[in-house]
């Protein structure tokens, strides 16, 4: 029996035709990240920013979980120590698909925040520049996800899961993108296996401990399985 902490990426979301990054098309080829996903391109342009985020909130919305995200559901049910989900993605694929109490370390694209005094609320299917906060009043609401240059989200409860974890693994990560990318080290320090699923090898992939390529819905659904067969006392 042990403690799992999966920390999923864009990969395990891109079979249920939400894109990442590295697409060669769709929302983020056709734009800069500076100027879409910083506090400095909001700042420049509210009206591009939330445009785009209003775009990719409907993207979301329309996206059905894939059998990777069901069969991590399946675990945290069939598991008997806890199974931690942290994710860096701010759809709600996880929660679509059964999953319980996801740690949303970057947000979620159905919350707004206020840049003035940080209240949230969730948010509507479009918003627009000069959105009037509920609690304040002030002109200066924002999606609720975090940009380039900001804090991730539950830094401290992340850390402590991966200070006990027993397995940690990495799905549809790029390791390009600290915190993120450190998690690995964070959990070897803490003794923990490794385990890294992904289509090609992570910019982190030597830190794992053990690395399965393919897609999620065939490299998860299979790894889970495996797992739920052998049962407690089993590592990867």
């Amino acid at each position: 029996m042990g403690k799992i902490v999966i920390l999923t990426g864009a990969g395990i979301s891109a079979e249920s035709g939400l894109g990442t990054f590295r697409d060669a098309d769709g929302l983020w080829a056709r734009h800069a990240i500076e100027d879409v996903a910083t506090p400095q391109g909001f700042a420049r342009n509210p009206a591009l920013v939330h445009a785009f985020y209003n775009a990719r909130r409907q993207q979301a919305a329309a996206a059905r979980p894939n059998a990777a995200h069901h069969a991590l559901a399946r675990l945290q049910d069939k598991w008997p120590d806890d199974v931690v989900i942290v994710t860096q993605n701010v759809d709600a694929l996880h929660e679509a698909a059964g999953a319980r109490g996801v740690v949303h370390m970057h947000g979620t694209l159905a919350g707004a925040l206020c840049a003035a005094c940080a209240h949230r609320w969730p948010a509507p299917e479009t918003m627009e520049p000069g959105a009037v906060c509920p609690r304040c009043g002030g002109a200066s609401a924002r999606p609720d996800v975090v940009w380039f240059g900001e804090m991730p989200y539950h830094m401290d409860r992340i850390l402590d899961h991966l200070a006990r974890a027993d397995l940690f693994v990495a799905i549809g990560t790029s390791g390009q993108v600290y915190p993120a990318a450190g998690f690995v080290q964070e959990a070897s320090a803490a003794g923990a296996h490794t385990l890294e699923m992904n289509l090609e090898p992570s910019d982190v992939s030597f830190g794992f401990a053990e690395t399965r390529l393919g897609p999620a819905t065939r490299v998860v659904v299979d790894w889970v399985a495996e797992l739920v067969a052998r049962g407690p006392g089993s590592n990867g």
